[in-house]
Protein backbone atom coordinates (compact mmCIF):
# COMPACT_ATOMS: atom_id res chain seq x y z
CA UNK A 1 0.00 0.00 0.00
CA UNK A 2 1.40 3.51 -0.79
CA UNK A 3 0.74 5.23 2.25
CA UNK A 4 1.97 8.17 0.81
CA UNK A 5 -0.54 8.31 -2.06
CA UNK A 6 -3.38 7.49 0.58
CA UNK A 7 -2.06 10.34 2.67
CA UNK A 8 -2.74 12.91 -0.43
CA UNK A 9 -5.94 11.63 -1.21
CA UNK A 10 -7.04 12.64 2.93
CA UNK A 11 -4.84 15.85 2.78
CA UNK A 12 -8.04 18.24 2.00
CA UNK A 13 -7.85 21.74 0.68
CA UNK A 14 -10.75 23.57 1.97
CA UNK A 15 -11.60 27.42 1.21
CA UNK A 16 -10.90 28.28 4.73
CA UNK A 17 -7.91 26.10 5.01
CA UNK A 18 -6.25 27.94 1.55
CA UNK A 19 -7.39 31.62 2.96
CA UNK A 20 -5.55 30.86 6.37
CA UNK A 21 -2.32 29.65 4.20
CA UNK A 22 -2.73 32.59 2.01
CA UNK A 23 -2.64 34.86 5.00
CA UNK A 24 0.26 33.38 6.24
CA UNK A 25 2.13 34.79 3.56
CA UNK A 26 0.89 37.77 3.84
CA UNK A 27 2.09 39.30 7.48
CA UNK A 28 0.50 42.80 6.88
CA UNK A 29 -3.13 40.80 7.09
CA UNK A 30 -5.42 41.54 9.52
CA UNK A 31 -7.60 38.66 8.67
CA UNK A 32 -9.84 40.71 7.73
CA UNK A 33 -10.86 39.18 3.91
CA UNK A 34 -10.30 35.04 5.70
CA UNK A 35 -13.66 36.22 8.11
CA UNK A 36 -15.06 37.24 5.55
CA UNK A 37 -14.53 34.22 3.54
CA UNK A 38 -15.46 32.19 6.40
CA UNK A 39 -19.11 33.62 6.77
CA UNK A 40 -19.07 33.15 3.17
CA UNK A 41 -18.56 29.65 3.81
CA UNK A 42 -21.23 29.26 6.59
CA UNK A 43 -23.47 30.76 4.45
CA UNK A 44 -22.81 27.81 1.38
CA UNK A 45 -23.06 25.14 4.35
CA UNK A 46 -26.30 26.17 5.37
CA UNK A 47 -27.61 26.55 1.89
CA UNK A 48 -26.23 23.44 1.26
CA UNK A 49 -28.20 21.70 3.95
CA UNK A 50 -31.03 23.54 3.22
CA UNK A 51 -31.38 22.35 -0.60
CA UNK A 52 -30.51 18.55 0.71
CA UNK A 53 -33.53 19.05 3.22
CA UNK A 54 -36.00 20.29 0.08
CA UNK A 55 -34.83 17.30 -1.57
CA UNK A 56 -36.22 14.95 1.14
CA UNK A 57 -38.89 17.23 1.85
CA UNK A 58 -40.12 16.44 -1.43
CA UNK A 59 -39.52 12.96 -1.70
CA UNK A 60 -41.79 12.46 2.14
CA UNK A 61 -44.46 15.11 0.70
CA UNK A 62 -43.20 17.96 3.41
CA UNK A 63 -43.62 21.48 1.58
CA UNK A 64 -41.93 23.55 4.10
CA UNK A 65 -38.42 24.41 2.16
CA UNK A 66 -40.03 24.08 -1.24
CA UNK A 67 -42.77 25.96 -3.84
CA UNK A 68 -42.88 29.63 -4.35
CA UNK A 69 -42.66 31.72 -2.06
CA UNK A 70 -45.11 34.61 -3.86
CA UNK A 71 -42.64 36.93 -4.16
CA UNK A 72 -40.87 38.23 -7.33
CA UNK A 73 -37.07 39.00 -7.64
CA UNK A 74 -35.57 42.01 -9.50
CA UNK A 75 -35.39 40.25 -13.02
CA UNK A 76 -39.05 39.37 -12.36
CA UNK A 77 -38.89 35.74 -11.47
CA UNK A 78 -41.15 33.98 -9.03
CA UNK A 79 -39.18 33.64 -5.75
CA UNK A 80 -39.24 29.70 -4.65
CA UNK A 81 -39.20 29.74 -0.25
CA UNK A 82 -35.19 28.58 -1.11
CA UNK A 83 -34.62 32.15 -2.81
CA UNK A 84 -35.75 33.76 0.14
CA UNK A 85 -34.20 31.65 3.02
CA UNK A 86 -31.01 31.73 1.35
CA UNK A 87 -31.08 35.24 0.57
CA UNK A 88 -31.71 36.18 4.60
CA UNK A 89 -29.06 33.26 5.38
CA UNK A 90 -26.31 35.51 3.37
CA UNK A 91 -27.38 38.75 4.36
CA UNK A 92 -27.69 37.78 8.19
CA UNK A 93 -24.27 36.11 7.34
CA UNK A 94 -22.27 38.69 5.30
CA UNK A 95 -23.58 41.57 7.76
CA UNK A 96 -22.46 39.46 10.89
CA UNK A 97 -19.05 39.25 9.63
CA UNK A 98 -18.69 42.90 10.33
CA UNK A 99 -16.63 42.98 7.15
CA UNK A 100 -18.86 44.28 4.75
CA UNK A 101 -20.05 47.61 3.77
CA UNK A 102 -22.59 47.05 1.10
CA UNK A 103 -24.52 43.88 -0.18
CA UNK A 104 -25.81 43.33 -3.45
CA UNK A 105 -27.95 40.58 -3.65
CA UNK A 106 -30.26 39.20 -6.78
CA UNK A 107 -33.17 38.58 -4.89
CA UNK A 108 -33.34 42.06 -3.52
CA UNK A 109 -34.00 45.58 -5.61
CA UNK A 110 -31.54 47.73 -4.01
CA UNK A 111 -28.19 47.39 -1.98
CA UNK A 112 -27.72 46.67 1.61
CA UNK A 113 -25.86 49.52 3.30
CA UNK A 114 -24.77 47.66 6.50
CA UNK A 115 -24.98 50.05 9.85
CA UNK A 116 -21.95 52.44 10.29
CA UNK A 117 -21.29 50.38 13.50
CA UNK A 118 -20.62 47.02 11.74
CA UNK A 119 -19.59 47.99 8.24
CA UNK A 120 -16.08 46.56 7.06
CA UNK A 121 -14.62 47.52 3.72
CA UNK A 122 -15.64 45.12 1.56
CA UNK A 123 -18.81 44.67 -1.11
CA UNK A 124 -19.99 41.32 -1.56
CA UNK A 125 -22.89 41.19 -4.87
CA UNK A 126 -24.12 37.53 -4.75
CA UNK A 127 -27.13 35.61 -6.32
CA UNK A 128 -27.88 33.30 -2.77
CA UNK A 129 -29.69 30.64 -5.05
CA UNK A 130 -28.87 30.99 -8.25
CA UNK A 131 -30.71 28.25 -10.95
CA UNK A 132 -33.34 27.54 -7.74
CA UNK A 133 -35.93 27.10 -10.64
CA UNK A 134 -33.91 23.61 -11.67
CA UNK A 135 -34.49 22.11 -8.35
CA UNK A 136 -37.42 20.36 -8.85
CA UNK A 137 -35.17 18.32 -11.49
CA UNK A 138 -32.15 17.58 -9.68
CA UNK A 139 -29.91 19.59 -11.82
CA UNK A 140 -27.36 21.59 -9.80
CA UNK A 141 -27.61 25.10 -8.01
CA UNK A 142 -25.17 27.23 -6.80
CA UNK A 143 -24.29 30.74 -4.95
CA UNK A 144 -22.60 32.80 -6.77
CA UNK A 145 -20.38 35.71 -5.28
CA UNK A 146 -18.01 38.40 -6.02
CA UNK A 147 -16.37 40.83 -3.55
CA UNK A 148 -14.71 44.55 -3.81
CA UNK A 149 -12.76 46.75 -1.69
CA UNK A 150 -14.49 49.55 -0.90
CA UNK A 151 -12.97 52.66 -1.19
CA UNK A 152 -14.44 54.52 2.03
CA UNK A 153 -16.42 52.73 4.17
CA UNK A 154 -17.84 55.47 6.09
CA UNK A 155 -19.12 56.84 2.74
CA UNK A 156 -20.38 54.21 0.70
CA UNK A 157 -22.29 55.05 -2.03
CA UNK A 158 -23.98 52.95 -5.29
CA UNK A 159 -20.42 53.83 -7.13
CA UNK A 160 -18.34 51.41 -4.59
CA UNK A 161 -20.61 48.67 -6.18
CA UNK A 162 -20.18 49.46 -9.82
CA UNK A 163 -17.21 48.86 -10.11
CA UNK A 164 -15.05 47.02 -13.34
CA UNK A 165 -14.88 43.76 -12.85
CA UNK A 166 -11.01 43.49 -13.16
CA UNK A 167 -11.26 45.43 -9.75
CA UNK A 168 -13.11 42.06 -8.50
CA UNK A 169 -10.68 41.00 -5.46
CA UNK A 170 -12.34 37.34 -5.41
CA UNK A 171 -15.07 35.91 -6.94
CA UNK A 172 -16.29 32.00 -6.16
CA UNK A 173 -19.05 29.56 -7.01
CA UNK A 174 -20.58 26.95 -4.30
CA UNK A 175 -22.26 24.03 -5.88
CA UNK A 176 -24.98 22.67 -4.51
CA UNK A 177 -27.67 19.22 -5.61
CA UNK A 178 -30.58 17.96 -3.81
CA UNK A 179 -29.97 14.67 -2.68
CA UNK A 180 -32.38 12.14 -1.70
CA UNK A 181 -32.43 10.21 1.54
CA UNK A 182 -34.43 7.70 2.50
CA UNK A 183 -35.28 5.74 5.69
CA UNK A 184 -36.86 2.59 5.51
CA UNK A 185 -40.35 3.91 6.22
CA UNK A 186 -39.92 5.75 3.01
CA UNK A 187 -38.66 3.00 0.73
CA UNK A 188 -42.00 1.97 -0.94
CA UNK A 189 -41.65 5.71 -2.22
CA UNK A 190 -38.21 5.43 -3.49
CA UNK A 191 -38.01 1.88 -4.62
CA UNK A 192 -35.25 3.35 -7.87
CA UNK A 193 -32.23 3.77 -4.20
CA UNK A 194 -32.87 0.11 -3.19
CA UNK A 195 -33.45 -2.11 -6.44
Amino acid sequence: MDHAAEAQRTDLMTITRHALNEQGRHPESRGDFTILLSHIVLGCKFVASAVNKAGLAKLIGLAKLIGLAGETNVQGEEQKKLDVLSNEVFVKALVSSGRTCVLVSEENEAAIFVDAPLRGKYCVCFDPLDGSSNIDYGVSIGTIFGIYMIKDKDNATLEDVLQPGTDMIAAGYCMYGSSCTACPKHWKRCKWLHP
